[in-house]
């Protein structure tokens, strides 16, 4: 190699549509952006990234080796001696990344209505009354978030909440070529950490709530709400049509600690002190009714999901059609009619009179909420049937939240089943160890049963359950698969349960 490389300090990027300039102390064309280091097209780009695991200044050579000839880096010290190859140094390779696909594939975000929505729980159900209140207002709407990518019945797998910046962005332009007007979109901590939804002008962010979760990821909780944080007052754009808006969950303690943007509307839900005030009524387990107050109006809704949780998500979306000035009747009509998202508290029916429920729940705080909508709505009625609650915990994730969960099980459930969710490169085994840890050792000897497999683990509930009971299966929701070590197998909680219990 020779040991003249050449080097750019940013000043200017810049593109034109298929290409990217990047201008400073030398000019360069890029024709592909990419951190693929498998390509070989020399006008490629490598962008090498920080990772918490494998650092991608690690590739450079090999890279290098494959023909690629510019790299995006922060350490100069990795440069290498090649009078052939240029170096990009900037200070964070991560924005450098985001802000590039962004500008290679022409800002397509600009042209859009974009709700982001962050928060512990709720996003995928907020974002999905979002799209189906904007669809029934001629507003064609696409989702990005957990379960897949669609706009209308044309949908696109994911394997992350918030992808990464170059689909993300490839996404939105394959969105508005199909006619999309707005984007609701899932933002998670990592992908607000990691800044790869920074490029997306949202018009508006959602916060749903903060509770423990993704310890394994953030040093700490204040850490974790540092990230989502910056949804509302780093990410906010305002743009030619509509204002910014925070619309904001005010009896969640993290929300009222939100610092936003300052030329952002602010508006809070809430059973009290807040611009739409949650009016429960009642619960069962056929729907929920309650009441928004806004202003000086009162709008009930009739909802087919169930829970006080999902009256906050309902208000949440409610909101979001307020600060874009809906119709809110229309708006109200809107809402009253979806049934609820795959694997939220989803119903599975059968003849044996039984209450048998399939929830992505797989935080304390997820469980608490979803046994205690149940538990309310049980002790309307039957207060002698039972509630049987089958869960496990994810391996290679937050081990803190394993021992809470199985307290909250407790506190909340008459038998408990513990068994295996996705444990990954972990020992099941081992994962079910710490779980049962949480439980007091009189409700462990009496009401827990561990069963490791999970087919057979809701065979036991099943099995179990009499006329009238409650069946939780919590954790994986909409999940069809199961990791187990690094293999993904097809697994579906709610196909279990119907192979047994419907004959």
């Amino acid at each position: 190699m020779n040991r003249a490389p050449n080097r750019i300090r940013l000043e200017t990027l810049l593109a034109n549509g298929t290409h990217l300039w990047i201008q400073g102390s030398q000019d360069r064309q890029i024709s592909l952006i990419t951190s693929d280091s498998r390509l070989t097209n020399a006008d490629s780009l490598f962008v090498a990234i920080k990772g918490s695991t494998r650092d991608g200044h690690n590739f450079i050579t090999e890279a290098y080796s494959r023909g690629t000839r510019v790299f995006a880096i922060e350490d100069e010290s990795r440069i290498l001696k090649a009078n052939d190859a240029t170096f990009i140094v900037v200070p964070n390779t991560r924005e450098f990344l985001d802000q590039s696909l962004c500008l290679f594939y022409g800002d397509p975000s600009q042209d859009l209505i974009c709700i982001g929505v962050t928060g512990t729980n709720g996003k995928t159900t907020v974002t999905h009354l979002v799209e189906l209140m904007l669809n029934a207002q001629n507003i064609p709407t696409a989702v990005m978030g957990t379960i897949d990518h669609h706009l209308g019945s044309k949908t696109f797998p994911t394997d992350l909440t918030t992808a990464n910046p170059e689909l993300l962005q490839k996404r939105i332009v394959e969105f508005k070529e199909e006619g999309a007007k707005a984007l609701a979109m899932e933002v998670s901590s990592h992908a607000l950490d990691q800044k790869r939804a920074d490029s997306i002008k949202f018009n508006i962010a959602v916060f749903t709530n903060l509770t423990r979760d993704h310890l394994d990821y953030h040093a700490s909780m204040q850490d974790y709400f540092n990230s989502k944080e910056r949804l509302f007052n780093e990410l906010l754009w305002k743009s030619s049509k509509f204002d910014r808006f925070s619309i904001i969950n005010g009896d969640d303690p993290y929300g009222r600690w939100i610092k936003s943007d300052p030329q952002a509307h602010v508006f809070y839900y809430g059973l009290h002190d807040a611009d739409f005030i949650i009016r429960p009524h009642s619960y069962s387990f056929e729907g929920t009714e309650f009441s928004i107050e806004f202003g000086e109006r009162n709008f009930t809704i009739r909802s087919k999901m169930i829970g006080l949780h999902n009256a906050y998500n309902l208000t949440a979306a409610f909101a979001v059609g307020a600060a874009l000035k809906l119709d809110l009747d229309q708006s109200v009509r809107a809402l009253e009619s979806y049934e609820g998202v795959k694997g939220r508290l989803e119903r599975v029916a059968n003849s044996r009179g039984l209450y048998v429920f399939v929830d992505y729940a797989h935080t304390d705080d997820a469980l608490k909420n979803v046994l205690i909508s149940l538990r309310d709505i049980r002790d309307q009625g039957a207060k002698s049937s039972k509630i049987i609650t089958v869960f496990g915990c994810g391996g290679d994730r937050d081990r803190g939240k394993r021992p809470l969960m199985a307290k909250v099980a407790e506190t909340f459930s008459d038998q408990v089943i513990v068994t295996s969710d996705n444990p990954r490169t972990e020992s099941p085994s081992a994962i079910i160890q710490e779980i049962t840890a949480g439980f007091s050792e009189s409700y462990f000897r009496s009401s827990v049963r561990i069963e490791v497999d999970r087919a057979k683990a809701i065979a036991l509930a099943l099995g179990q359950a009499q006329l009238g009971d409650v069946v939780l299966i919590a954790g994986k929701g909409h999940e069809d698969y199961q990791i187990l070590g690094k293999e993904k197998v097809h697994f579906s909680d709610a196909e279990v349960v119907r192979s047994i219990i419907i004959k």
